[in-house]
Parts: C-alpha cells; structure tokens; sequence
C-alpha cells in the first residue's frame, strides 16, 4: 500500500518536473493564476460596493422626500368681515392661529373677493397647517408645543386633520413659509433656459460638426480647432459661469438671473459635447453612402444634406439629449450669474429673473427648517426623474433609429 502511494507521488513529481523541464512552461503562471482571481474578486467588490450606495443614496432620498408630497390641512371655523381683511389672524379663533399657516390667512382677502357671499358669515373650512404641525404629524416632535400636540391631537381624533397631496409644491414658487414653499418657479425657470440652451447650442454644434468633418480641410488651423473644442469638453463648468457674466451681463448688458443669459452660459458649455457627438455620428456613416452620391453627379452639399447627415441625426440627436441633461443638473455656472436668487413666482419670459432645479435644491439644503429637508429630497427625486427619462429617451432614439452596417 505504502509503495504504490510512493510510486504516485513520484508520478506526480515526475510530472511536475517534466512540465517545468517543457521548452513552453512559464514559471509565472501559478503567480499569474491568483492575481486574475484577485483581480475579479477586487471588480465584483468594487461592483458590489457602488450598487450598494447607489441604493443607499436612493433609498435615503427616497425616505426623506416622499413625505413631502404630502400637505396637513385641518379645520377650523373661519370668519369673513371687515375687521378679518384687514388683520387676517382675527379670522380664526386664537386657540388656533399658531397651528395655521401664514400663508393661507394672508389668502383671505382674495377669497373674499372670489367669493363676495363669504362677507359676513362663518364657515368652517380646511385650511393649511403650519410646518410644525404637519413635521409633528409626520414623526418629528422638536418644535411643537405640549398645548398645540394635544390641541392637534384632539382635532385628529374628531376627524379635523387631513394629510392631503401637496398640490402646492407643484403649483408654487419659493417661499419663506416652509408649507407655501414649492417647486414650479424652478421647473418653469429650467425649461425656458434649456430651450434658449438647445436652439443656441443645437444648429451651432451641429453645423461645426459638419463643417470640420464634411467640409474642413486637414491643416494646423482644423487640428487646432479639434483641439481646443476638445479641451472645452472637460474645463471646469464655473469657468463657463465667469464667462456669461463677463461677456452677456457686463459687456452685452442682458437681464442679470434671466434665461436668457443662463441659456446662453449652458450653450457655451454644451457646445463641445454636441460637437463631439455629432462628428462621432457623422464618422460612423460609411464612405460608400459618398461616393455612390458623387457617382451619380450630386455636389458635396447635396450629398451631406440629403444622404449623411439624415443617416447620422439618431446618433446627433442622442449626445444633443445628453449635453441637455448634464446642462439641466450644473448649479455652478448659474449661481455665477446670479439664478440662485429668492424667486417666488414662476417667470413668464426668458427675460425675468428665475432659478432653475439644481439651484432651487440648493438653497432649500442651506435652510434650518425641518419642511426644506423634505423638500429638497423631493425636488432631487423630481430632478432625477427627468435626467433618468431623458437618458432613456437618448437610448430609445438610438436604438430605434440605428442602421447597422
């Protein structure tokens, strides 16, 4: 039994040895074996680390910014005459004035006005709560008093307390009331500057693209230009921000925090990713589509206009989608200009102040009250939710639109 184990291992040693001997064997094999498994262990790790907080981070948005889309209402009795217009706090019962918002009591002359036939008479109506009672409503205790908890408290057992849909947070601007603070002026400040953005930086990029690709020369002058657009693709953003106050604020003298002169700033700095993308989509068309056009006699402009270029716009169309998102989440640029301003009313021009999401979210972050916390997960949530629509938007045109050849 001993010789016959004797005899296999010799075997096997034999085998090791005649392996090494081999003109072929490579003695960093074994050693090369296990850095591939380390490598592969390291790249799952690494994987399973960002996936990790990614969910971390969504889940924590998530959480923070569900509850505002939730408003509390209570109700209350509400008295319209002459002496409740003019001092709006004598309107409600004074057990009641700090638990109701300021901002719904400043409404009372304009519902009034509305409603002539409210003069005179009491009605019980729900109103908006203030921001502590809706914080203490949902789970946050630190500001209400022990009197207004059980005063709440006792109004939810009567059934006079609603936790409602925020309508207010799509219907309003900012404010500095936390339950009257909403999101529309900076939705409605972002769509007006990205639409100055892509009819600027659109035919601009598009054209560059196929002049350097279809018509330029290749000399020092084209090579230069390649380089310094490629060199803009990846400066610093606030660079461009310094750039639009220099050159369309203090030199051209446009409306300081406008659309405009924010659109124009993000046109700069989308520019060279459309062009970019745009002579990547013009290069991936094959010369046979050019040559076939000059065989049968047409110019260089009829066969870019009619055959190249419409072969290529998915693949144009899709960095154009991808240069509008990153421009919709840059903050810094626009805070250069001045778009983080206090803006409460949504602008009705690309000539009126107005802010935009990315900088909506950041002034709601700098601020104590526990309501602007909510509010600034939900207008990430709301921020996220268009980038993530226009990227998938940008890959459904271009899996719709691709020709493989």
């Amino acid at each position: 039994m001993n010789t016959s184990k004797n005899n296999t291992a010799q075997a096997d040693k034999g085998g090791k040895q005649s392996a090494r001997n081999h003109p072929f064997y490579d003695p960093t094999l074994k050693s090369r074996h296990v850095r591939s498994k380390l490598f592969k262990l390291f790249t799952f790790l690494s994987i399973t680390f960002a996936i990790s907080f990614l969910l971390f981070f969504l889940g924590d948005m998530i959480i923070k910014g569900l509850p505002a889309f939730k408003q509390t209402y209570i109700e209350v009795d509400v008295t319209y005459n002459d002496k409740t217009i003019k001092s709006t706090r004598r309107a409600i019962d004074k057990k009641y004035r700090k638990v109701v918002s300021r901002a719904w009591l400043r409404n009372i002359p304009r519902l009034v006005k509305q409603n002539p036939a409210l003069m005179g008479t009491t009605q019980p109506t729900w109103v908006l709560a203030n921001s502590q009672v809706d914080q203490y409503l949902k789970g946050h205790h630190y500001k209400l008093k022990d009197k207004y908890r059980k005063l709440i408290d006792t109004m939810n057992q009567d059934g006079k307390v609603e936790m409602r849909f925020n309508k207010i947070f799509f219907t309003h601007g900012d404010s500095k009331i936390p339950e009257n603070s909403g999101f529309k002026s900076a939705i409605v400040g972002s769509v007006l500057t990205l639409i100055v953005t892509m009819v600027v930086a659109f035919p601009l990029g598009v054209m560059t693209a196929v002049y350097l690709e279809e018509f330029a020369d290749d000399n020092r002058w084209t090579q230069l230009i390649e380089v310094n657009i490629n060199n803009l693709a990846a400066i610093p953003s606030i660079l461009f921000g310094l750039l639009g106050l220099a050159v369309f604020i203090n030199l051209f003298g446009m409306p300081r925090s406008s659309p405009l002169v924010g659109g124009l700033t993000l046109a700069l700095m989308t520019l060279p990713i459309i062009i970019v993308s745009s002579r990547a989509a013009l290069r991936s068309v094959p010369d046979s589509i050019r040559q076939a056009g000059y065989g049968l006699g047409l110019t260089r402009v009829q066969v870019v206009q009619d055959h190249v270029l419409p072969l290529a716009f998915p693949g144009i169309m899709t960095g154009s989608i991808i240069g509008l998102a990153q421009a919709m989440g840059e903050t810094a640029p626009l805070i250069i200009i001045g778009m983080i301003a206090f803006i409460p009313d949504a602008p009705g021009s690309i000539f009126e102040a107005a802010t935009v999401m990315p900088a909506q979210i950041f002034t709601w972050a700098g601020m104590p009250e526990r309501a602007y916390i909510e509010r600034t997960a939900a207008g990430i949530m709301v921020l996220i939710s268009i980038l993530i629509t226009l990227n998938a938007l940008a890959i459904y045109l271009r899996k719709k639109f691709e020709v493989k050849w």
